[in-house]
Order: C-alpha cells, then sequence, then structure tokens
C-alpha cells in the first residue's frame, strides 16, 4: 500500500505542466531558486509553492551551499514510480 500512497503523492506533484517543465529543466543540472525564477515567468511565492510540492513528495532535493540552496532530482523516486507504473501495466 505504501508504494501506491508514494507513487500518488509523486503523480499529484508532477500534475502541473509548471512543475513537469521544473523537473525537466533539473534533470539536465542543478538550478538554484534564482536561476529557475526567470525561466517560469512567476512570483517568487509561485516558484517556491511549486519547489514545496516537489520536495514534500520527495521529487527533488535540495541542498544548501552558500548562501543558495541548490535543487536537484531524486532520480530514484522517480524511477519507484516508473517502476511501479510498469508493474501495474504490465499484469
Amino acid at each position: 500500500m505504501e508504494s501506491y500512497v508514494q507513487t500518488t503523492k509523486v503523480l499529484k506533484s508532477l500534475s502541473d505542466p509548471k512543475r513537469l517543465e521544473i523537473v525537466d529543466r533539473l534533470m539536465e543540472k542543478e538550478y538554484c531558486a534564482y536561476e529557475l525564477l526567470p525561466l517560469f515567468h512567476v512570483t517568487q511565492p509561485t516558484l517556491s509553492h511549486d519547489m514545496k510540492v516537489l520536495s514534500e513528495a520527495g521529487v527533488i532535493k535540495q541542498q544548501r551551499k552558500g548562501k543558495n540552496v541548490v535543487y536537484s532530482v531524486d532520480r530514484k523516486v522517480l524511477e519507484d514510480v516508473v517502476n511501479h507504473l510498469n508493474a501495474i501495466i504490465s499484469k
């Protein structure tokens, strides 16, 4: 049951096109919030909300580097979701 709960959390977090694009960009490289902000033309509170949703679902990780917080994708979480969906589909 836990894998269903986690899969649902991840899928819900990715159900917003902007958040999915954030993850897509983070797959290429790590970004600080100030680097992401101009790419999406949203306010800082909006971006913070999206990053919080992705973080709480376990999709992204954050690490402090000096004064900045650097975001990256937790590929293991995404792989687990893909594997779970593949298991369901292959029945």
